[in-house]
């Protein structure tokens, strides 16, 4: 149930974003900083990376591999982390550049829809800590593991809607 609220939650952000883009005789509108496409894409494909490792731990768990799911875990943070880092810079230029909450409704949109996802890869990255934790503490097994997979659903969800929204907000 939490996944499908949280599904409609960004379904209504997108839904609000199209309205206006639709709704807007030239987007982005004049004078607005250009998204920066490439390191996005590249950060895209950074994300993608951390959902084959949290994949990747899910199965060293059904395995027994401790080590190689602590491994895994660790890398699908660091994946994560890097991920919000690129995006915190890029923030930062098209702040610089004159992109803000107030610049405009694209401005506005881009920061809610964009920061709302980065917030949700921030909470994802703290629930992925503690289950990191729990993997050293050696909570989870082939027969229990519960936990872990409840994560690595949210994780995979995070990840999915980037491309949606990468597609949406700075390809189209």
């Amino acid at each position: 149930m939490f996944l499908g609220a949280e599904a409609m939650f960004f379904a209504g952000l997108i839904g609000a974003y199209l309205v206006f883009r639709l709704g807007s005789p030239f987007w982005p509108p004049p004078f607005q900083p250009r998204l920066p496409v490439g390191i996005t894409g590249v950060n895209t494909l950074i994300l993608i990376a951390s959902a084959l490792t949290m994949r990747w731990s899910l199965r060293a768990a059904r395995a027994n591999e401790r080590e190689q799911l602590i491994r895994f875990l660790v890398y699908t943070a660091a994946l994560g982390g890097i991920f919000l880092a690129i995006q915190g810079f890029e923030w930062l230029r098209l702040l610089h550049y004159g992109l803000t909450v107030s610049s405009s409704v694209y401005g506005g949109l881009f920061y809610t829809l964009i920061g709302f996802h980065g917030l949700h890869v921030f909470g994802a990255l703290v629930w992925l800590f503690v289950v990191l934790l729990q993997a050293k503490q050696g909570r989870f097994s082939k027969e229990s593991h519960v936990g872990l997979q409840i994560c690595a659903m949210y994780w995979t969800f995070v990840v999915a809607l980037w491309p949606v929204l990468y597609a949406l907000v700075y390809l189209t």
